[in-house]
Parts: structure tokens; sequence; C-alpha cells
């Protein structure tokens, strides 16, 4: 398996050669190319950096890595431990930090770690930052502290600081949601989410609580990408006990996804529609999702008479374009929620607030509430790459072939038709095309699909 260098990290799976895989000699490579950058780029000799991970098998191992190499180079290390990613972008500006580490595949499997890099303001790393440290990397050429220089390691945990921020948030209605005596199913993919969410549905006033795979052993009990063939056992849960709704997170909790009270997906793509539905109708402004994301969010926006926009796919994408826009609400179609009341960045804690503030206003079943958004289906299919595969001809190839329709290319190509659309981009985090589709039908959202793909396959 080849090294995924992106603006999603860089990702690789455990053991095997260095380069080809994320190996301990990779881990230190990239960490002391990035400690370099902060020295050089930022100025910083002597930086202070925030270190998180999930409760992945190799966490432990690699973040013991990470700290010896900043220290090594003469840099601070707070070590905040099991964490979420939200937790640890919200700890670099609490504590005044130049930059953070996140020791997180996120929905990748167990064999699957990555290193993903924030700047000062707890938010990714830019293209145009990350491709200097990637040069830092292949020159290899670091400068290590001194005996008497080197940084030093504290330890603290920051779960509590950041459920008492989203208790702190004004939309969230803790007192509401205590007096709606909640039953709540969570699913937690026995990893980091297994000790925050239960503790801030707690902090929220969810009367019941229902834990599922919420020991953080690391070892998955599912395919841990919150989507609906990894669901079953909530599914079930939820019709076995007759509880509201299920909260599913994924292993480093960016991404929430809902699960309805009769064991149906609420659907990843519509945590985002229902969060911004309750932002909008309190605060009205702009929002921004990727190319990826489901057109319900437009309609939504537009609903309030206020304007959407599309950015390419990655966080650090969707934040420069809600920037750009000031917009109130925005995140991906993968349930990640990005509420800039907070911060800028992908949070299901946040998500959770916000969501379950809105269903306790409406009052409505999470059946019920879901058919108050525009009903569409999208389907999610991939092509895995080989070398023989040149992925750019491919791409051309579609934009000529489909050159009447509306044809986006910011981010792959994504093709808007009159029925749907259909985007196809390389993955910044698996070697694959992914290809989404959407329609109003799952007919039409397949049929969209096929199409696409036969006209791909043909320009292989």
């Amino acid at each position: 398996m080849t090294l995924i260098k992106s603006i999603s990290g860089i990702r690789g799976t455990v053991g095997g050669s260095p380069g080809d895989n994320l190996t301990p000699l990779d881990i230190v490579k990239f960490v002391s190319a990035y400690a370099t950058w902060l020295k050089e780029g930022a100025g910083k000799k002597r930086a202070k950096i925030v270190m998180g991970r999930d409760a992945r098998i190799s966490g432990d191992m690699y973040a013991k890595l990470v700290s010896a190499t900043l220290s090594g180079l003469g840099h601070d290390v707070v070590n905040i431990g099991l964490a979420t990613t939200p937790t640890t972008e919200i700890a670099v500006t609490a504590e005044h930090a130049d930059g953070g580490i996140i020791l997180t595949a996120s929905h990748n499997p167990k064999q699957w770690n990555a290193l993903k890099l924030l700047n000062n303001r707890g938010e990714f790393l830019t293209a145009a930052d990350g491709a200097q440290v990637l040069e830092l990397a292949e020159k290899e050429n670091f400068e290590y502290a001194e005996v008497d220089d080197l940084g030093v390691v504290t330890e603290k945990d920051y779960t509590d600081y950041h459920i008492q921020h989203v208790l702190d948030l004004k939309l969230v209605n803790r007192e509401a949601i205590a007096k709606a005596n909640l039953k709540v199913v969570v699913d937690a993919v026995n990893s980091v989410g297994g000790i925050v969410i239960p503790r801030l549905l707690k902090a929220l006033g969810v009367k019941e609580i229902i834990e599922l795979n919420c020991e953080p052993t690391g070892k998955f009990q599912h395919n841990p990408e919150p989507i609906p063939e990894n669901l079953t056992e909530i599914s079930a849960k939820l019709k076995e006990c007759h509880a509201d709704l299920g909260i599913v997170v994924d292993p480093d909790v960016d991404r929430l996804a809902l699960v309805c009270e009769n064991g149906e997906m609420f659907g990843e793509e519509y945590t985002l529609v229902a969060v911004a539905d309750y932002v909008l109708k309190h605060t009205p402004g702009n929002t921004v999702s990727n190319l990826s994301s489901s057109r319900a969010l437009k309609d939504i926006t537009e609903r309030y008479g206020q304007q959407y926009n599309a950015a390419a796919v990655g966080e650090v994408n969707v934040v420069a374009k809600m920037k750009e826009t000031h917009t109130v609400i925005g995140g991906e179609g993968n349930g990640g929620v990005i509420y800039p009341e907070s911060h800028y960045g992908r949070d299901a804690l946040v998500g959770v607030g916000l969501f379950l503030s809105h269903y306790v206003a409406e009052g409505k079943k999470m059946t019920e509430l879901k058919k108050d958004y525009p009903q569409y289906f999208i389907s999610k299919n991939k092509i895995t790459l080989s070398p023989a595969i040149n992925v750019d001809k491919i791409l051309e190839g579609l934009k000529v072939k489909y050159a009447r329709e509306k044809v986006t290319d910011i981010d792959g190509v994504k093709i808007d038709f009159e029925r749907g659309w259909v985007h196809l981009r390389k993955s910044n985090t698996e070697p694959i095309i992914r290809i989404y589709s959407e329609a109003k039908d799952e007919a039409a959202a397949n049929a969209l699909s096929e199409e696409v793909i036969e006209a791909a396959k043909q320009l292989c």
C-alpha cells in the first residue's frame, strides 16, 4: 500500500516497508518535517504542539514516537491522550499552541493510521503548507536539538473542556433536551467516541443512554465508516428497546450519523441538512458543503432566502469557502458539521448538541422530521485504482463527453444533469476513485451512476 499524502493528512497501513506503509520510520520522518516547517516557515525555534489520538491499536505506539520526535526537535508537547479530532482542534486554540498533530485514520479500518496536521488556529494545513511539509520530508534535512534544548512533554485532558464548550453554545438548549426525557442508543465503534459521546449526552440531560461498542479498545466491532450497511446492530437495538434515536460516530468523532426510532437510517447526508435547518431558523446566513454532498442543503438554504456555495471535497477546502462566503453553517455530507460559532472543524459533539436542540424543539419522531426535508437518494460507488489506470485521462474524457451538461472541475469532475448529478474524484484517503450520484430515488441515482461508470470504463 503506497502512502497517501493529501489535504486529509499522511495516511497508510501499519507495518511493512518504510515508504510503502505508515511505519515508525515514516512517522518520525513526517513529524520531523512538520516540526521543521514550524521552525522555518512559522519562525518558531521552540513551539508548543498539541497531540491527540483516537483509540486505534497502533495509536499508543505512534503517539510515543510523535511525542519523542517533537521533543527531539526542541518543541514542547501537550499530550491530551485519547481525544476526538475536534477536541484536539479546540485544544490548540485553548493552549495558544503553534500547531497540533492528530493520530487518526478517521473512518478507515483498524490497520490504518494517519498524521493529521494542524496550524495555530486548530485547522488543517492548507495545500500550500502541506506541500512545504512534504518537500521537507523528502529532503530529510532535519536538525535535532541538543540535550539542554529538548522539548518538555505535559499531559492534559480536554474532554470536559470540549463538552462544556458545546453546552455554552447559544443554540444548544440543554434545558429543553433534559425535559424531553430522551432515550438514545450510541454506537462509538470501540474508539474515543465511547468515552466522549455518552458523557456529552449525560451533560445535556439525556435521560437514558444505551451504549454499543463504547469500550475504546480500537478493535472495531464493524467497519468504522458510519454508513447503513455497517449499522445493522444499532438498527436492531433501536427497535428492540424502543429508543427515540440512535447516534453513531466514526473513530475520531468528526462525523455524525443518526438513526430513526424504527431502525431506519436518518441518512448521514441529512445530519448537516437538519442542523442547518435549525441554525438558519435562528441565525440566517449562507451555507457551504462539498461537491459530493446532497442538493438538499441548497434547497433548505434557499428556502430561508440565503445563498448556498459548493467547495472541493476536504475539510480545509470547505472551511476556506465558508470563510470566503461568511457562512453560518456548513460541512460535508458525510455527517461532518462545521459550525463557525464554535470553531472551523467538523465536530460530532457540536452536531449532537445542535441536532438534539432541533429535535426536541420540533417535537416530532425522527421519521417524521426526515420527511420535512427534500428527499434525495445518493448512490456511492468506487473504482479501485491500479497503476494502469490513468485517472486524469478518464476525467478529461468525461468532461468532453458531457460538455452539454453543467460540468464542475474544481475537484475531479461533477456533472449536473437536470435529473440529478454524478461526481467522480480521486479519494484523499484511499487508493480509489469515488463515484457519487444523486437523484430523487434509488433507481434513478443508480442509473446515473451506472451510465457514467460505463463511460469511464470505456476511457480506461
